[in-house]
């Protein structure tokens, strides 16, 4: 029989309110399936947050655009970061990412990814991908898809804080 939240954190009672113990359960979920993805990243020189800029990036180098303002950037991340800038500046000193201002507007500044960025990415896409495997292939597609609607709608709610 699968473990419940409150096993797994020795509670002793179960929880009073449903709400309280879906939202305990997503922290710990998430803390379980992203250690293995931290160390990854790490061992490469990389943050999770990192990581995903170099994977939007990507994105927009696949699609034949120049790059992305640090702003863009910051919204389109899984997980919001205080300091967008702080990371984009790590990833340029390592040669990931490079900055050009547009001959349109001289304040605007776009982010690309470089060549060494993407060999990175590439390098990471099969670790990556059994990394899934392991921590998600014993579900379903159907099962998968159904947790996934219901974080979306989760996400959802219109009394939640967007930030």
């Amino acid at each position: 029989m699968p473990r419940t939240l409150q096993d797994e954190i020795g509670k002793r009672r179960p929880f009073e309110r449903p709400r309280e113990e879906a939202y305990l359960s997503l922290l710990r979920t998430c803390s379980v399936l992203s250690c293995p993805f931290a160390r990854l990243f790490r061992a490469h020189g990389l943050s999770e947050a990192t990581y995903n800029i170099l994977r939007i990036l990507r994105g927009e180098a696949e699609a034949g655009r120049r790059g992305l303002p640090t702003r863009v950037i910051g919204d389109r991340l899984i997980a919001r970061v205080p300091d967008i800038t702080r990371l984009v500046d790590r990833l340029e000193a390592a040669a990931l990412v490079a900055r050009q201002r547009t001959a349109e507007d001289r304040r605007l500044v776009l982010v690309s990814i470089t060549r060494p960025g993407l060999a990175l990415l590439a390098r990471l896409d099969q670790p990556v991908k059994a990394l899934h495997e392991r921590q998600l292939g014993h579900m379903t597609e159907p099962e998968l898809r159904q947790l996934s609607r219901l974080l979306s709608k989760s996400r959802r709610n219109p009394g939640a804080d967007p930030q």
